[in-house]
């Protein structure tokens, strides 16, 4: 989908809570990303690898001149043979520290996916959610955007309104914060390890 049909796709939207709610996650993801100077991992489940939207990000990171957006797709099959670009592995997850961010592209989350997310918020990685309204994918998730089954727009689709918004958009001003966002944010500072002395 190009920039002209995402635009078309955004006027017969305009009204609807998809076009905010794409735009207020595509700042959040570019928000994240540049404020930490990258570190932008893309995952999805092994029967739905996000390689369209891995593509329309390393674009949207081109076109907007905001390198940080490129990301690094994480596959669940990747082998040593593949191209370098193709070769990460789930690993990479667990080697995800600190000042990263992990965007989760699914349908669904399956168990093995989960416990490395988890895992991965523990080590202070933030965790962005694009799929389930619910489960324990969004439980995870420091930011989600639902796209349930049944949706007047799908998976993919949504996936387009995203990375066009990332690619436009500045970072939100700090609003209010849930109350369990902020006790987590706080969890997560009281159980991080020192920082190193300089």
């Amino acid at each position: 989908m190009d920039a002209v049909r995402v635009a078309l796709l955004r006027e017969v939207l305009a009204g609807t809570e998809w076009l905010g709610a794409t735009r207020r996650f595509g700042a959040v993801l570019r928000g994240s990303v540049v404020s930490h100077g990258g570190g932008l991992l893309l995952v999805g489940t092994a029967a739905c690898e996000p390689w369209h939207l891995a593509a329309h990000l390393v674009d949207e990171a081109a076109w907007s001149g905001t390198p940080e957006l490129a990301p690094t797709l994480v596959r669940h099959a990747a082998r040593p043979s593949d191209p370098a670009h193709l070769a990460v592995g789930l690993g990479r997850i667990e080697a995800a520290r600190r000042g990263e961010t992990l965007l989760v592209a699914s349908p669904s989350g399956d168990a093995p996916l989960l416990e490395r997310v988890s895992d991965a918020r523990r080590s202070g990685v933030m965790i962005l959610a694009l799929g389930p309204a619910e489960g324990q994918l969004t439980a995870l998730a420091h930011e989600t955007l639902a796209v349930p089954d049944g949706s007047e727009l799908d998976l993919d689709t949504v996936q387009h309104l995203v990375s066009a918004a990332a690619g436009e958009t500045l970072p939100p001003a700090r609003g209010r914060r849930r109350f369990a966002d902020r006790l987590s944010h706080l969890a997560e500072r009281l159980t991080a390890p020192p920082p190193p002395p300089w």
